[in-house]
C-alpha cells in the first residue's frame, strides 16, 4: 500500500489548521495517512501547539524541500490551512496513487455563497485544490528554497473524483 504524507504550511492559522486536520481523520483511520509535518512559519498562535496535539510532525525550520526529503510517505498531499477534504477522498486518493503516476488535485466543492460567475472569475491560489505527487517527483522539481506555490505552478495534474472546500482567505 502507498503512504501519503500531507504536508501543510501555515502560519497563525489556529482554526483554520483544526479544519484541516478534522478533515483528514478518515485517512487516518483507513491508513493511507502516514504522518501530517506541518510546516510552521514563526507563529504566535497556538498553531504549533494544536499540531502537537493532533499527532502532527512540527517543523520550524528548514525550507520545503528539506520538508520533502523528510517526509516518509511515498506520496504528498499539499493542502493550505483551512481546506477541507470533503467524504470520499481517501478513496479517490487512494486509486490515483494505485494506478496512476501523474500529479492530481481535487475538483473544487460548489460553495453555496458564490455563484457560478464568482467561481469562474475567481483566480484560484495554487494549493486551493490541494496537490497530491509522488515525492520522486517533488524532489525532482524542487530546487532549495523554492515555495510550495513554486512547485505547484512547476507541476501539470490531472483532478481526482473528490472535493475539496478550499480554504477562507485568512489573513494574519
Amino acid at each position: 500500500m502507498r503512504m501519503l504524507t500531507v504536508m501543510i504550511e501555515t502560519r497563525n492559522h489556529q482554526d483554520a489548521l483544526a479544519r484541516t486536520l478534522a478533515s483528514l481523520v478518515s485517512g487516518a483511520v483507513e491508513g493511507i495517512v502516514r504522518e501530517v509535518l506541518v510546516h510552521d512559519r514563526g507563529s504566535t498562535d497556538q498553531t504549533a501547539a494544536i499540531a502537537d496535539h493532533a499527532g502532527c510532525v512540527v517543523v520550524s525550520s528548514g525550507d520545503l524541500l528539506d520538508g520533502v526529503r523528510r517526509a516518509k510517505g511515498d506520496w504528498l498531499l499539499f493542502v493550505e490551512p483551512g481546506s477541507k477534504l470533503s467524504e470520499g477522498w481517501v478513496d479517490a486518493v487512494f486509486a490515483h496513487v494505485g494506478h496512476a503516476s501523474t500529479p492530481a488535485r481535487f475538483l473544487r466543492a460548489r460553495s453555496p455563497e458564490a455563484g457560478f460567475l464568482a467561481r469562474m472569475m475567481t483566480r484560484s491560489r495554487p494549493l486551493s485544490e490541494g496537490l497530491l505527487v509522488s515525492k520522486r517527483q517533488a524532489l525532482a522539481k524542487l530546487r532549495p528554497g523554492d515555495a510550495v506555490d513554486t512547485l505547484a505552478r512547476r507541476l501539470s495534474s490531472r483532478r481526482i473524483g473528490a472535493e475539496i472546500t478550499p480554504a477562507r482567505r485568512e489573513h494574519a
